[in-house]
């Protein structure tokens, strides 16, 4: 790996490092039921680009609907580390919170993916469903 970073569940019990395809510049949100809830900010990675260097005992497997999207979450602690990813099943999903230093408040701006109309279920649009924005408060 060129530049890994480090990552874990917030126990510490799962813990990773990654190659990231292009940075944090594929930061993304999904309108999906499931990503609504988890509410997690994903980056990608190549599927060879993820390592479990501990605790892969501990990985628990979530997939629902069709079923192509593997999500993975700490058995332990519960937390999403990433996710196999339906729109496209040769990258990996990372929830950037795992990230070392990252966290989902470092991006002022987010695109939402449109996962309630899936391309995979036949439906069209412009796969974007908005823009998330965060700001800081003044005080």
């Amino acid at each position: 790996m060129k530049h890994p970073h480090q990552g874990a569940c917030h126990c510490g019990a799962v813990q990773f490092e990654v190659e990231l395809t292009d940075g944090v510049n594929t930061a993304r949100r999904c309108s999906c039921s499931f990503c609504r809830m988890r509410g997690a900010v994903a980056v990608s990675a190549p599927l060879d680009g993820l390592r479990i260097l501990k605790g892969a005992d501990k990985l628990t497997l979530y997939q629902f609907n069709t079923g192509t999207a593997k999500h993975y979450f700490c058995s332990v602690c519960g937390i999403y580390t990433h996710h196999q990813r339906r729109s496209n099943p040769n990258q990996y999903g990372v929830n950037v919170a795992c990230l070392d230093g990252m966290s989902p408040f470092d991006f002022e701006e987010l695109t939402v993916e449109d996962g309630v109309n899936h391309p995979s279920d036949g439906r069209t649009g412009s796969g974007i469903a908005g823009i998330l924005r965060y700001s800081k408060s003044e005080g």
